[in-house]
């Protein structure tokens, strides 16, 4: 199906699926990345945010764009079916810390169901999915078909470093990049340590590519020392290039 129809024509609907979702925000992304090459902007060091992970291989060179868009539908198809339609959600915890809320969740599950931290976005705030969604445990089955896939595909060494969701750490080898992305489906994603890790490659300038600029915002609560720049259209994308060549 075309993605370019879906994104400008919709149905909104049908956009906002999940198997859908992935595949668009990605090739936005993607995009992004290659009109700020046009521009002479390469990245040293990456990241990505749960799927955003995806397009960090991508611009790294790990996974080509074509393999990239259709993993990441099939992703999307995997984690809708791990959990049943209308089952569990997440929620976003405002001002706890991460040893409270793991605390918090251990009890409501022995009391109440399965409750687990996933997302360590920025200090203070901590998603939790009650009953299913994204990077619990039950994602498991979505983590075993995407291995399926995953070995399916052309996977290089990465051109430049990219930090793993899963590890917090900086990675280049194709076959531990592979076993990282099967890991993330069903494991917390530690976005504060995957910042802290760029910075102490030496990364100081973020640009986030791509809709959006909910990364911009977890790095100011993270470390407000870091330059935050986004890119989703032309009038972001100037800004950005005009503050790049300004501190050249």
């Amino acid at each position: 199906y075309s993605i370019k129809d879906m994104c400008f024509e919709g149905p909104a609907d049908d956009l906002k699926l999940t198997a859908n979702t992935q595949p668009a925000i990605l090739t936005v992304s993607v995009i992004v990345n290659e009109i700020l090459k046009e521009h002479g902007v390469q990245p040293d060091v990456a990241g990505g945010h749960s799927l955003g992970e995806y397009s960090a291989l991508v611009a790294a060179g790990v996974l080509s764009f074509k393999d990239a868009v259709a993993l990441v539908h099939k992703r999307g198809q995997y984690m809708q079916e791990a959990v049943p339609v209308g089952e569990g959600g997440m929620a976003a915890i405002i001002g706890l810390d991460d040893e409270t809320i793991a605390a918090a969740c251990e009890k409501a599950t022995k009391e109440a169901g399965e409750v687990q931290p996933v997302n360590f976005n920025c200090p203070g705030q901590t998603v939790i999915p009650v009953s299913a969604p994204f990077h619990s445990t039950l994602m498991k089955p979505a983590a075993e078909k995407l291995a399926d896939e995953l070995a399916k595909v052309a996977i290089h060494d990465a051109a430049f470093p990219v930090v793993s969701n899963y590890t917090g750490e900086l990675e280049t080898k194709a076959e531990e990049i592979k076993a990282n992305l099967v890991a993330q489906a069903d494991h917390p994603v530690r976005w504060i340590t995957c910042v802290k890790t760029m910075q102490a490659f030496g990364a100081d300038t973020f640009v986030e590519a791509g809709p959006g600029k909910t990364l911009c915002g977890f790095n100011r609560r993270i470390d407000r020392s870091i330059k935050s720049l986004n890119v989703e259209n032309l009038e972001s994308l100037q800004k950005t290039l005009d503050y790049l060549k300004e501190v050249r």
